[in-house]
């Protein structure tokens, strides 16, 4: 099986991360983060989530510090757009991107399920691709009520350590959503948990995303 290569370097890689609402990208690819950062040294981020409200917006400025510690350089966008509105403020999101591809150009970005159920979600996904047409796009999941997880074909396995680290900051910095029945410690592991069986993990856990195209 052909893999990419995690050993330490000096990558210079620039990565771009999406997220519809304040913990989709901690969720959806929290995990792939800490083991790239620790593997690769010179990353640089842009980290830009569009949908928060006061609270929303100190939580996910905290959880983007902690998890980007060790990147070479990082920047993070938090936007205000209205939580379940964002297909409607399209035309804005829009320009948004345009005026994000003019002033950063990843090398790998992380962006929401192109199937996922949930319409901001799926709107940023739409976003990522007409906007960025040579990257590499790597889709993550979020799980929720509607059931929409899917066939993933890329994995990234994780340790133990990278899971119960990911598990901890997600859980002790969005303290606004603890009240939520599907906000837990059990709910994030067991996903990379079936993620590592399907892909064979040696260390049993596993981040799952979706790619479209990808050329070496």
């Amino acid at each position: 099986m052909l893999k990419i290569n995690f050993d330490k370097k000096d990558s210079g890689l620039k990565i771009l991360c999406l997220g519809a609402h304040a913990d989709d990208i901690e969720i959806g690819c929290g995990g792939t983060i800490l083991r790239l950062i620790e593997s690769y040294s010179g990353l640089e981020f842009k980290w830009v989530v569009f949908s928060s409200g006061e609270v929303r917006e100190r939580e996910a400025r905290q959880s983007a510090e902690q998890f980007l510690t060790g990147a070479g350089k990082h920047e993070v966008d938090i936007l205000s757009f209205k939580d379940g509105f964002l297909p409607y403020n399209g035309g804005e999101i829009k320009n948004y991107f345009e005026q994000l591809k003019l002033n950063f150009s990843p090398d790998i970005i992380f962006t929401h399920y192109k199937n996922d159920y949930h319409q901001d979600h799926r709107l940023i996904s739409e976003l990522t691709w007409n906007t960025f047409r040579d990257h590499l796009i790597l889709e993550y999941e979020i799980v929720k009520y509607d059931g929409d997880l899917g066939q993933p074909n890329f994995f990234v396995h994780l340790s133990e350590n990278y899971v119960d680290k990911k598990i901890n900051l997600i859980t002790g910095m969005f303290v606004s959503q603890q009240n939520k029945p599907w906000f837990g410690e059990d709910t994030f592991k067991s996903i990379m948990r079936i993620r590592g069986v399907e892909s064979n993990a040696p260390e049993k856990y596993a981040e799952a995303f979706y790619v479209r195209k990808l050329t070496i």
